[in-house]
């Protein structure tokens, strides 16, 4: 029992140690990003570029499948992409955040959320470079946001702590078994069309819906960051999914984390 409770402290204090140090981790992220677009005169904005011309083609290709408005669907559509793109990027990436950091975790003594948190910083820059593309859909349409908007800070914060369990745990089984990083991008890529991102929730026939969506987790994800910036709330449903999964899935990654966590340096 007792070394069971000394893993587990060591687990904590991994994570503690490195949001209290994240200064590292956010220098270690924007590096990567600065370094990707070290010669490039756009630099980040280049993703940028190419995600608004593949919304605006997606969006005009299924808005006109769906007949759906554009003034509706291109913003419904850019937010999805946008954040999907987000999820998919730590999702694929997290399985390799120990993998691709092998060389500093067997020199250096850093925490290992450190890695964790240097991957989801790098891709939340780009988020927030992506997230300029929807203020300009909207303005093309003559639309504002409202306050309702204002839930997207508590729902970011939420989404990221979902995020970042999924990746503890993802990084250190595909430390272990290096063909599961294969598994988890197909399974992001068919994610992509169950969830609504390119379809609108209320186009599913009822008696597929709760298959679809209910249950689906990147689903409630989803919707608490999208509806807020289209003008909802999100529904309890939405929320409650949300937060219970945190709380859950932080306590298992905590576990899995001590359990593992001595392992991972022999595993590199």
């Amino acid at each position: 029992m007792a070394s069971s409770n000394a893993q587990r402290i060591t687990a904590w204090k991994d994570v503690i140690r490195s949001v209290i140090n994240f200064r590292l981790a956010a220098l270690l992220g924007w590096q990567d990003v600065a370094q990707r677009y070290r010669r490039s005169n756009i630099g980040a904005f280049w993703l940028t570029i190419n995600m608004g011309v593949l919304i605006g083609a997606l969006g005009l290709i299924f808005g006109t499948i769906f007949r759906t408005p554009m003034s509706e669907f291109l913003p419904f559509i850019c937010v999805g992409i946008v954040v999907w793109g987000y999820y998919s990027s730590l999702i694929n990436e997290g399985c390799t955040s120990f993998i691709s950091n092998s060389e500093t975790m067997l020199q250096l003594p850093l925490p290992f959320f450190t890695y964790i948190l240097r991957t989801w910083w790098r891709n939340s820059i780009i988020l927030f470079h992506n997230m300029v593309i929807f203020p300009i859909v909207l303005l093309t349409f003559g639309k504002f946001v409202n306050f309702e908007a204002l839930l997207v800070i508590p729902a970011f914060v939420l989404v990221s702590v979902n995020l970042l369990w999924m990746m503890i745990i993802l990084s250190v089984i595909c430390t272990r078994y290096r063909d599961l990083t294969q598994i988890i991008q197909n399974i992001m890529q068919v994610g992509l069309y169950v969830t609504p991102i390119m379809w609108q929730p209320h186009q599913l026939p009822s008696d597929r819906s709760a298959l679809m969506l209910d249950f689906n987790p990147f689903y409630h994800l989803i919707s608490v960051i999208r509806e807020p910036l289209l003008g909802g709330t999100g529904t309890l449903l939405n929320w409650g999914v949300v937060i219970g999964m945190a709380i859950v899935g932080w306590a298992a990654a905590l576990l899995f984390l001590d359990r593992y966590r001595s392992r991972v340096t022999y595993w590199l």
